[in-house]
């Protein structure tokens, strides 16, 4: 068993597991753009990957941590996790300026300069 054993798991872990209480894993794994697979994992202490983007969509989606976007103002870390992972779509000009935002300097991005995707 790894370090989210079911006896001690860290507060996030709960946080996942009552929102799966109170609506399905299906449902939770859809709102996180996750696989019930790796939510099953995760509650279960088995999941062998990377734990700290799983982390911080469930602080921001369950646990209400915010950041501040420089073009959105206060959001929810999962909300700016998923618009770092957005593509370029010169169709809308917010979309434009957050995918610049993400990859050039805002603190909060996980992304490189030279662009990319996360998750």
């Amino acid at each position: 068993m790894n370090d989210i054993a079911l006896e001690a798991r860290p507060a996030w872990v709960e946080a996942l597991a009552e929102a799966c209480e109170r609506t399905s894993q299906a449902r939770v794994a859809d709102h996180l753009c996750y696989s019930t697979s790796v939510i099953s994992q995760v509650l279960n202490g088995s999941y062998r990957g990377n734990l700290p983007n799983i982390q911080r969509k469930v602080e921001g989606a369950y646990m209400g941590r915010c950041v501040e976007c420089p073009i959105l103002g206060q959001i929810a870390l999962n909300v700016c996790i998923d618009n770092q992972g957005r593509p370029f779509a010169a169709t809308n000009s917010q979309r434009v300026r957050l995918y610049r935002a993400c990859r050039n300097g805002c603190e909060h991005s996980r992304l490189s300069t030279q662009g990319g995707n996360t998750k």
